[in-house]
């Protein structure tokens, strides 16, 4: 081999050497687990789930756990998506993935409760029979694993953390929101809301779950929700209101605004800026009505839906 041609093999071999010093530089986790998981819960607690999520993803694909923690982490990301943001299938996909990859994770029973839970939800009565089935033969440890924020009660085996909590009273309307503003109604709130799951619990233990009373309210129920997000879906996208649009509406119908006298007799018009709230929310009603006829209107005409009132007695 002359000079030439070992300068070019030593300079190729210098370029690998490098590339793969570059490779496993970059492979290195920029942050500390400690920090990364930190960070991740952070982010559960202010309720950015998809975020913390993520975050959560980037620890599985970038640090070197051991089978206990990454089977505790995907359980985390699973009960992100089961109960904060309701998505059961992606719920469903990460309970699977410790159920085939980490089968002697202490987690392995709740893992079956839960995926029974979102076959239930995903309406797989079958395959929820065979996943219980399936557990029966199983006999795991019953170790919970931890959750974002501090826990503040159990109730058996199950904790309840400060972010739970935080997460319950933000799915409740303002005005009852802002009554929870000191410790002692979160007390009174967490109580009542353990009192809850306590009564749920029993009421699944004497299988009321299958009477059909409860299975016709829930099938009622889900059916009301879903026309009601349809319609908010629907009938919200249609509704664009301006403020002049509001105005116009105002100018013909002062009179609706008016005070009047005990005969009727008006006495003032308020001024358009003085009541411009009421006439907007007004405005926006009567125009969410007639966009809802409007929606009527169109399935009717797509189902070739017929009423025959002279049947009627």
């Amino acid at each position: 081999m002359n000079l030439t041609n070992f300068r070019s093999v030593a300079a190729v071999l210098a370029a690998i050497v490098a590339l793969g010093a570059g490779c496993e530089k970059t492979s290195e986790p920029k942050f500390d687990l400690s920090k990364k998981r930190d960070f991740a819960n952070a982010l559960y607690n202010q309720q950015l789930y998809h975020q913390s999520v993520q975050e959560y993803n980037d620890i599985l694909a970038n640090y070197n756990l051991d089978e206990p923690e990454a089977a505790n982490i995907n359980y985390i990301i699973g009960d992100i998506y089961f109960e904060r943001l309701h998505d059961y299938e992606d719920a469903l996909s990460y309970y699977l993935k410790i159920k085939h990859l980490y089968p002697q994770s202490t987690l392995i029973e709740e893992v079956n409760k839960k995926m029974v839970a979102c076959l239930e939800r995903l309406a797989r009565s079958a395959d929820a029979q065979q996943v219980l089935d399936e557990a029966a033969l199983i006999d795991p440890s019953q170790v919970r694993p931890s959750r974002p924020g501090e826990v503040i009660a159990r109730i058996g085996k199950k904790q309840f953390t400060s972010g739970d909590l935080e997460f319950e009273i933000n799915q409740l309307p303002p005005y009852m929101k802002s009554q929870l503003s000191d410790r002692s109604r979160k007390i009174d709130f967490l109580k009542q809301y353990i009192a809850t799951e306590l009564l749920y619990d029993s009421a699944k233990r004497q299988g009321l779950e299958k009477d059909q009373e409860v299975i016709e309210a829930t099938f009622q129920a889900k059916k009301n929700f879903m026309v009601q997000k349809l319609l908010q879906q629907e009938v919200s996208a249609e509704v664009s209101v301006q403020e002049s649009d509001a105005k116009l509406y105002y100018d013909a119908n002062k009179e609706k605004y008016a005070k009047k006298d005990d005969q009727g007799k008006i006495e003032e018009i308020p001024p358009f800026e003085s009541i411009k709230a009421q006439v907007m929310q007004d405005y926006i009603g009567i125009k969410q009505q007639e966009a809802y006829k409007s929606l009527i209107q169109r399935l009717m005409r797509a189902e070739a839906v017929e009423i025959f009132e002279d049947k009627l007695h």
